[in-house]
């Protein structure tokens, strides 16, 4: 039952099939292997920070966040390195439980980068034993993956394999800042005893680099998947991935090998999402599908010497202007898929997105996510970005704050609809389908900002178990139908599936339309369902036609929504949220409303919305093969 379970957890976390596949690969017609031996920048030649040495270069690059670096790294001085034990791994598979295992882990991880920041910050060797002693607890770990992705291994379970090494996500990040202490302290290591270094060094070749060349059946890496779903994993563990060989391999035929194969890989990437640049994933994970496209891109051309780059690809920019595109304002962003509600953006990850494709908007949008008292960064593990962030600081700090959002912004092939009006109006509607990555049965929703406040909402997703990647996930009431704003047909909800989608999606300016019939089963009995939203000054019309083969049952059409209701108005429904008041008008003739209000046990929810949501239940009283509803959100 527990094998059973788990791959099917791995069938669906992963990947199953995409609804298109274009062979655009990019990075592949700028170089092959023979090119990239040309090019290849060898002997770490590449990297643009200061030798751990070199003190006046890490004093002018750090300037004056040295001190927070330093302080930071004091608190690990006496850090005791806490031991992941066996039945932690065991805890996913046995209660479903990942934290148990993730964050003593984690602890663990952020410690060894903030004492590696804080050595290079202050270079007198203060942090050197800590700093050891965290390398070699690592490389004492059976695994550095997490015990929910351990579960690829041959046995299919969450305690790891000694003889099968899995790179994940984790795993690579490990990997990747390991590979930065290698390189900035590897002398400083000998000093003290050469197995340090030799040791660290044995690790991220058996757990990164011979993997990575040698096992091919990583369902991210996409070498046996062409066409298949890719997500986030795949530019997230090929960036890393990379970093290490560059960092590590100095044979330039292995390193062209290993790089071509990366770019081989993310090429998948490329092919699969689509070339409007939108992230089905939603904004919270932009920062792990373009943001790690960026990260890798990046080395990429540094490891080339910029012979390998592109980031003039229009498709590679609207990846990045995907960001601020979806965000709405006070904190607030479009949060379809496994998305939180709130998200204000990780700032520098922007403005370098936005230097490198040259986007205006992504600069002013980074300057805008900025805080005016912004501390050193810190990206904990992924010590690249910390190194990054700090590179473009004094420009990102200069840049002039600005976002606007656009009258009409549309992703005509993820099927993403963005409109607003000059009066504060934000609408976000989706078509797409029933399979796409961390998808929840929601083609056709839509979700409703006035002035910058969440009306008519999604409530996103709460924290990831066991049971969120494993085939019970349509079991989450997040992930139904009849928890996002649509209707319940005939009494049947959507259901998941590729086949399960939006069909005939229209969109212009004010307006967007989709035939969501197709994204419901044949027992739903329906011939055609027209949702379609408009927005005009300060209203959002949302209206359904529709055509059943037969009514069995009274449809149902659902909003979601939060703050203080009141229903006590026939055909009125009021709406108040944080000093905003809107109306929400129905034909009360034609329905009778039910309300529900959800209790919000889950803190990733109720850091959003607070203790409650509720559903508004629109049920027609009759029952009519066909029809149209009309309901009207003002203020």
């Amino acid at each position: 039952m527990i094998k059973r379970l788990l791959i099917l957890t791995l069938m669906l976390n992963l990947v199953l099939h995409a609804s298109a596949y274009v062979e655009r690969n990019l990075l592949q017609q700028q170089a092959d292997i023979d090119r990239l031996k040309e090019v290849l920048v060898l002997n770490q030649e590449w990297v643009p920070y200061p030798a751990y040495a070199d003190r006046s270069g890490w004093d002018a690059f750090l300037g004056t966040f040295k001190e927070d670096y330093i302080r930071r790294g004091e608190k690990y001085l006496n850090y005791q390195w806490q031991v992941v034990r066996a039945t932690d791994y065991l805890a996913f598979e046995r209660t479903g439980n990942r934290q148990i295992m993730e964050n003593p882990f984690d602890a663990n991880n952020r410690a060894i980068a903030a004492l590696l920041m804080a050595e290079l910050a202050e270079g007198k060797g203060r942090f050197t034993d800590q700093l050891i002693n965290g390398v070699f607890h690592s490389c004492e770990m059976t695994s550095w993956a997490l015990a929910a992705h351990i579960i690829v291994q041959p046995s299919h379970r969450s305690l790891p394999s000694y003889d099968y090494p899995v790179i994940d996500l984790v795993s690579g990040d490990l990997g990747g800042l390991l590979a930065w202490v290698h390189y900035f302290m590897r002398e400083s290591f000998d000093q003290t005893d050469p197995e340090i270094s030799r040791r660290l060094r044995h690790e991220l070749k058996t757990r990164i680099l011979d993997p990575y060349v040698n096992n091919d059946s990583f369902w991210w890496m996409g070498r046996n998947y062409n066409g298949r779903m890719l997500n986030n994993w795949n530019p997230w563990c090929n960036s890393n991935a990379l970093m290490c060989f560059m960092l590590l391999e100095n044979d330039r035929d292995a390193l062209a090998r290993a790089v071509y194969l990366t770019m081989d890989s993310v090429d998948k990437f490329l092919n699969y999402i689509k070339a409007d640049g939108a992230c089905e994933e939603g904004p919270s994970y932009w920062g792990h599908a373009a943001g790690k496209t960026l990260d890798y891109l990046e080395l990429l051309a540094l490891a080339t010497g910029g012979q390998v780059n592109i980031f003039h690809e229009p498709m590679i920019r609207a990846m990045g202007e995907y960001i601020s595109r979806s965000y709405v304002g006070n904190g607030w962003v479009v949060n379809f898929a496994d998305a939180s509600a709130r998200g204000e953006g990780n700032a520098p990850l922007i403005f370098r997105f936005g230097k490198a494709v040259d986007s205006d908007e992504l600069k002013g949008f980074a300057a805008l996510m900025r805080k005016p008292d912004a501390a050193a960064p810190d990206n904990g593990r992924d010590i690249f970005r910390t190194l990054a962030s700090i590179t473009i600081g004094k420009e990102l700090a200069e840049a002039t704050p600005e976002h606007k959002s656009q009258p009409f912004t549309w992703y005509a092939e993820t099927e993403f609809c963005y409109l607003t009006t000059p009066q504060g109006l934000f609408l976000a509607a989706k078509g797409g389908y029933n399979d796409e990555s961390h998808n929840h049965n929601d083609a056709g929703t839509c979700s409703v900002w006035i002035n910058s406040t969440p009306v008519l909402i999604d409530a996103g997703v709460g924290t990831y178990t066991r049971q969120t990647f494993s085939s019970e996930r349509y079991s989450i009431w997040t992930m139904q139908s009849n928890w996002h704003n649509l209707p319940l047909i005939n009494g049947i909800a959507q259901k998941y599936g590729k086949k399960y989608k939006a069909t005939n999606v229209k969109a212009r300016k004010n307006y967007f339309e989709a035939d969501i019939s197709t994204a419901y089963p044949a027992e739903a009995g329906i011939k055609k369902w027209i949702r379609s939203y408009k927005v005009s000054g300060k209203q959002a019309t949302i209206s359904d036609a529709f055509e059943l083969e037969k009514a069995t049952a009274p449809n149902v059409v659902n909003f979601l929504t939060w703050g203080d209701i009141d229903t006590s108005r026939p055909g009125v429904v009021g709406i108040r949220i944080n000093g905003v008041e809107a109306r929400l008008t129905y034909d009360a003739t034609r329905f009778t409303l039910s309300t529900e209000t959800k209790e919000l046990t889950d803190v990733r929810l109720s850091k959003v919305w607070g203790n409650t949501i509720c559903r508004l239940s629109f049920t027609d009283r009759g029952q009519n093969e066909k029809g149209n509803y009309t309901f009207k959100l003002l203020y």
